[in-house]
């Protein structure tokens, strides 16, 4: 019991210390003590405590040959509090305003980077993942050589696989709630988008089927218009697809689509 009590007082103690001991390094008008703390903190992943004494020292030094190295460690220290909003556009400031810097390059890539980290689940709108995609693109244009190359393209697969998923579900969606108009247009659109897309089959054969519903469905102004369309569509699926699952229930659609043409135009 007595050693426990000991160990509470004696850990008591050190964060006391601690505490005093960081109190006066921010209190201090040593600049340079300072910045050596500043460092320490960093270096030992103590971001909270390094944050108030480089946002103060940022403004000491800023214009000096200092200053460039406070304003990274800035950006450095908001990453590693992984407030990635000013983080990034810390890095991106600094890439601005000390271009010749060895730092430079880094720090463009970091930006983008931190882009990739507000970058939201496919549900959510997608905004940060497009900010992100532009940022690594410039960045592989501007450092075709650069060390981060790999990095940057990894990350621009997982970003534009991110996009393709929430416009596979969103174009799946229209067709889902039977607004075939709307799903015709944006499965079109993904396919174009992504010809490559592990998707390709199965969302080719969909804008056929919704182009074909929709044909259907018609009103009889617009019936045989629509009709002719759906069924260029069959002949661009089954070209691209003639071995597909979907062969059967395609060709069946097709018979369909061909005797309501050949209805409506009586009718007409």
């Amino acid at each position: 019991m007595k050693n426990h009590l000991l160990f509470f007082y004696l850990s008591v103690l050190v964060i006391l210390s601690a505490c005093t001991e960081y109190r006066k390094v921010v209190k201090s008008d040593d600049m340079q003590y300072k910045y050596d703390m500043a460092l320490q903190y960093m270096e030992a992943d103590k971001f909270t405590k390094a944050y108030p004494l480089l946002d103060e020292l940022y403004i000491m030094y800023r214009g000096t040959e200092k200053g460039e190295k406070v304003a990274y460690m800035l950006a450095e220290c908001e990453f590693g509090m992984r407030d990635y909003i000013l983080s990034g556009h810390r890095f991106s400031q600094f890439h601005k305003n000390y271009p010749a810097s060895n730092l430079s390059e880094k720090a463009q890539f970091l930006s983008a980077y931190c882009a990739y980290k507000m970058s939201p689940k496919t549900s959510l709108d997608q905004t940060d993942t497009y900010k992100a995609v532009r940022s690594f693109q410039l960045f592989t244009i501007e450092h075709s050589e650069s060390e981060y190359i790999d990095s940057c393209n990894q990350l621009l697969d997982e970003l534009r696989y991110k996009l393709e998923m929430k416009e596979y579900r969103a174009a799946k969606l229209y067709y889902k709630r039977e607004s075939y108009r709307a799903a015709s247009v944006a499965l079109k659109n993904f396919n174009d988008r992504y010809p490559n897309s592990e998707y390709k089959e199965e969302t080719w054969f969909l804008w056929y089927k919704a182009s074909s519903l929709l044909a259907i469905n018609s009103i009889r102004e617009k019936k045989i218009e629509r009709i002719e369309f759906a069924l260029n569509a069959y002949s661009t699926f089954a070209d691209r697809f003639p071995e597909s699952r979907y062969r059967k229930e395609a060709v069946s659609l097709q018979e369909t689509l061909e005797k309501n043409l050949e209805v409506t135009q009586n009718e007409s």
